[in-house]
């Protein structure tokens, strides 16, 4: 019992270590979220195992320094605000009546936020994926 443990300790190790991202929470002074970044992968689930599957034409999502954001990931509303706080980013659409379905009860969209080299990983937190989820974007300029 003890050497499936150690192997199945070693396995998640060493597929952790996997990413050649190498994602770490998110530290705002180290890492500067402000730029453009694309929808390039999801993390999900169809039932069994978690898996990375490949984004096409994912959504772009631009973060201004002054707080402020724009997406298209939404038609009928693409700007709000944004903040981030010890690894969490806080999205707020700012059109008023616009609802996605992914607010929490104050009406804000949240995510924890990891990061590597050129990359950003978001996790839902405002809903719950029953099955996890993430999706992971990159810097475009």
């Amino acid at each position: 019992m003890k050497q499936l443990f150690v192997a199945l300790l070693l396995c998640l190790v060493f597929n952790s270590c996997d990413n050649e991202d190498d994602l770490k929470g998110f530290d705002q002074d180290a890492f500067p979220i402000e730029g453009t970044w694309k929808l390039t992968a999801a993390y999900i689930s169809a039932g069994g195992p978690q898996y990375w599957t490949d984004v096409e034409n994912g959504e772009e999502i631009e973060f201004q320094g002054n707080g402020s954001f724009s997406s298209d990931r939404y038609p009928e509303c693409t700007s709000g605000n944004f903040s981030v706080d010890e690894g969490n980013l806080t999205l707020e659409y700012d059109c008023e009546g616009f609802e996605t379905g992914t607010e929490n009860e104050e009406g804000l969209i949240t995510y924890t936020l990891d990061y590597g080299k050129n990359t950003i990983l978001l996790t839902p937190t405002s809903i719950i994926c029953i099955e996890g989820c993430s999706y992971k974007y990159e810097k475009v300029d």
